[in-house]
């Protein structure tokens, strides 16, 4: 596991120094918490959100990219385009938001965009330097979106700083996520409420440093 952390490491710092328009992806399941971590991240260092969030599974169908996202802490600091990417899942059921309130034709709409939104999620990985994946503490890490997502970041030999997020609700169990993914650093956050946000920062920061 320490060889295969120093691997991204090496990957990570090289590729600071080398590129200007390093793309930073944040990846993970529907409704993890990714766009919430993207404003997070957004109005700490450029004082503006970068996108909506919802309850209801897929209001991310679309991939955003804030450019020149610049990081400073402590005396180190980064840049880089910060690309907020569709839930990944492998099941998509229009029926699901119609469960939600919402009509027939909305919820086929919604089902049909969320559907490209995972391809396009896909295809962008062969674009992404360094990944972020999100998962949702509250949940089972150990699922076959999981499994994919960190297989397809693994088998591209792309750099991960794996991130727990909602460990402010009673249910999140940080173990559970490093024990499915023991080969990964595993930093517990709440980005709603910016809960251990710091070390989060610092853990970006030391990947680059």
């Amino acid at each position: 596991m320490i060889s295969i952390i120093k691997v991204f490491l090496n990957r990570f710092k090289s590729l600071f120094k080398k590129k200007k328009d390093v793309k930073l992806g944040l990846y993970g399941p529907p409704n993890g918490g990714k766009t919430t971590l993207a404003n997070r991240i957004c109005q700490d260092w450029l004082g503006e959100d970068m996108g909506s969030v919802s309850n209801v599974a897929h209001e991310t169908r679309e991939i955003q990219i804030k450019e020149q996202v610049h990081i400073e802490k402590d005396g180190k600091s980064l840049s880089f385009n910060l690309v907020d990417t569709p839930g990944i899942a492998t099941k998509i059921d229009y029926e699901d938001f119609l469960k939600v309130g919402m009509k027939e034709k909305e919820a086929k709409q919604r089902a049909k965009e969320a559907t490209k939104g995972v391809i396009d999620s896909i295809k962008w990985l062969d674009d992404m330097d360094v990944v972020i994946v999100v998962l949702d503490g509250t949940k089972d890490a150990y699922s076959q979106v999981n499994i994919t997502i960190i297989g397809n970041l693994q088998a591209r030999n792309i750099p991960v700083l794996l991130v727990a997020n909602k460990i402010d609700l009673r249910k999140s169990n940080m173990k559970k996520i490093q024990a499915a993914f023991p080969q990964y650093e595993v930093i517990g956050i709440s980005a709603k409420y910016g809960k251990n946000i710091d070390a989060f920062y610092d853990a970006l920061l030391n990947l680059a440093a």
